[in-house]
């Protein structure tokens, strides 16, 4: 009887052992409060032409290349004509695609060409695995016309 009292701590036991070799779970990076990424120099309505520049502000935290697995830090991300990230896409990295540009060595400015047309911007930081922080900290999701 004593062995199968302990059955359910030991499988207990080694679950909590088994899940400890993983890396952090996604999203477990904690972000300061106040920290905020943002557009230095384009806002929500502007016309603009290609080629597009992209200036990329933060506050509250410091900007560091992937991989650099430092507190209150990250690097930006622009995503371009996706819906707001919300729900498991927070949880997850975040992809890497001509939707989901990464910055990973830690730049603060781009230059990016867009079909001429309406599209919406937006910055996330990602920790140094590419994953939104907890809380996430993205910018205000703007758009633009590019002529």
């Amino acid at each position: 009887m004593t062995a199968f009292r302990t059955l359910p701590h030991l499988i207990a036991g080694g679950l909590i052992f088994a899940l400890s070799a993983f890396p952090a779970l996604a999203g477990d990076t904690p972000s300061p409060p106040g920290a905020k990424v943002f557009f230095i120099n384009l806002h929500d309505g502007d016309t603009v032409h290609n080629p597009v520049i992209v200036k990329m502000g933060i506050e509250g935290m410091t900007l560091v290349p992937a991989g650099t697995e430092t507190p209150d830090s990250g690097h930006h991300h622009l995503f371009i004509d996706v819906p707001e990230p919300a729900g498991e896409a927070l949880l997850e990295a975040i992809p890497m695609d001509e939707h989901h540009l990464h910055f990973g060595k830690g730049q603060n400015e781009t230059s990016i060409t867009l079909a001429p047309g309406t599209h919406t911007l937006q910055l996330v930081l990602g920790d140094w695995q590419h994953i939104p922080h907890m809380l996430p900290v993205t910018s205000q999701r703007i758009t633009i016309t590019v002529q």
